[in-house]
């Protein structure tokens, strides 16, 4: 019997890369999007939600089940970036950040625990980041937010373990994908005590985007980890150094491992 998925932020980049591959294999896969009519040429039902309001995670949700009767795997994959200097980037930003990549995945997991709990069985997968391993500079509040969402990942699997249910987390590296485009980006402005580094290291984001891995690495890494009788609960998908780097946080003194990093971004 062919697996359900349920894909989140699956109109480009990684989530429909995953959602194409999964469904190319044979899985029912219903990917979602804010708004589903934009989008053409698909291989997967795209179907309406918006992890900001828990009425479209439910519908959607409760779309999926009415059609199929169960649903297997949840691949928490929608979020959004955000960029700036702590000291200029404005709160209300911060929390919109924090709604989407933290609690909005929390309401979708909310949302498919009582059907996988009434089948005994499911797998939720949640996107998070090798930056949710370490504060980057610039990015400290997408690294937080991708940092919570791993602990929280940790303490659900526990929770939801007795009912037959895996909790993982998969965390990419840089993909050449738009999530640039997506990005809340403090400005640059020009009174700014951070303007020469803030605007050194956009440019070096950029660029670390336009060279990452396809987002099919991350495709394939997922449909690994739903063919795998007992799933680790961390994954990391990048590139060698970016992978490492969580090792060297692990063994290296705080202020050494900071030090390096200072040296990767020129501070």
């Amino acid at each position: 019997m062919s697996k359900v998925v349920l894909i989140t932020g699956a109109s480009s980049g990684i989530g429909k890369s995953i959602a194409t591959v999964l469904s190319d294999k044979g899985y029912k896969v219903y990917g979602t999007s804010r708004n589903p009519k934009n989008l053409e040429k698909i291989s997967f039902k795209l179907i309406a939600l918006d992890v900001l309001k828990v009425d479209t995670i439910q519908r959607a949700v409760d779309l999926v089940i009415q059609k199929e009767g169960r649903l297997d795997v949840l691949v928490n994959n929608a979020g959004m970036g955000i960029t700036g200097p702590l000291e200029d980037t404005p709160t209300d930003e911060m929390r919109a950040v924090f709604n989407t990549n933290l609690f909005g995945a929390i309401d979708v997991m909310k949302a498919v625990l009582p059907q996988m709990r009434s089948q005994q069985s499911g797998l939720i997968i949640n996107v998070t980041s090798i930056a949710g391993y370490m504060g980057l500079p610039f990015r400290g509040l997408y690294s937080a937010t991708k940092g919570a969402l791993e602990i929280v990942s940790e303490a659900t699997s526990m929770e939801v373990k007795q009912f037959g249910i895996n909790v993982v987390n998969i965390a990419p590296g840089d993909f050449a994908t738009n999530i640039a485009e997506g990005r809340y980006h403090t400005p640059v402005f020009e009174n700014s005590a951070y303007k020469k580094t803030y605007q050194s290291n956009l440019d070096l984001m950029d660029a670390h985007v336009d060279e990452g891995m396809h987002p099919k690495e991350m495709a394939k890494a997922v449909f690994n980890i739903i063919n795998t009788k007992k799933p680790k609960i961390h994954y990391k998908v990048g590139k060698f150094m970016e992978k490492f780097s969580i090792i060297l946080k692990r063994i290296l003194p705080d202020r050494v491992y900071e030090k390096l990093l200072m040296n990767h971004y020129k501070l």
